[in-house]
């Protein structure tokens, strides 16, 4: 043991690196999803007493949530929280389970790195032209590069889902 007194083995280590690195990102995208909801509670009240709307409140929405949903994403992945049908499960042993879990952490993989790499050309795109959002003239290239955060993370977090479900595999069946 040694010098690696207290270190942690690789796969615990970058387990829990992924792990508050998701659920960090998760934490953001609730407080603009929350900070959202403020704006549009200010907007929708400002138009009730005659003050009119935030201006591009619709545009800040729009942005907002695309980050919101890319930031819950490397969540959703290593928790295990996707959406999946398990009504055939438990008629099948432990290692098939593990080896459906392999091929569907494979293909959210491919996915993701799919959106990441999409997103980063779409972002490029959007940055060459110099578009804006109509209202505010906001840059929209921002809220690409706010999305391929999320993005990004999402498609490392799936490869290391790859990697942890290999495990699982791999291990001896009970």
């Amino acid at each position: 043991m040694g010098g690696d007194r207290g270190a942690l083995p690789m796969f615990a280590l970058v387990e829990k690196t992924a792990t508050a690195l998701a659920l960090a990102l998760a934490v953001a995208g609730g407080v603009a999803l929350i900070a959202l909801l403020v704006l549009v509670c200010v907007s929708v009240t400002g138009r009730a007493v005659g003050l009119g709307p935030v201006p591009g409140d619709f545009e800040w929405v729009e942005m907002g949530v695309g980050f919101a949903v890319f930031a819950f994403l490397p969540w959703a992945q290593i928790s295990g929280a996707h959406a999946r049908v398990d009504l055939f499960a438990s008629l099948f042993g432990r290692t098939f389970n593990a080896v459906l879990d392999l091929v569907a952490d494979v293909l959210m993989a491919v996915v993701a790195c799919l959106l990441a790499w999409r997103l980063w050309l779409g972002l490029l795109d959007k940055q060459r032209y110099g578009e804006t959002t109509f209202i505010v003239q906001f840059p929209i290239w921002i809220g690409y590069a706010a999305g391929l955060i999320g993005a990004a993370l999402f498609a490392l977090v799936a490869m290391f889902t790859i990697w942890r479900s290999l495990r699982a595999v791999a291990r001896r069946p009970e």
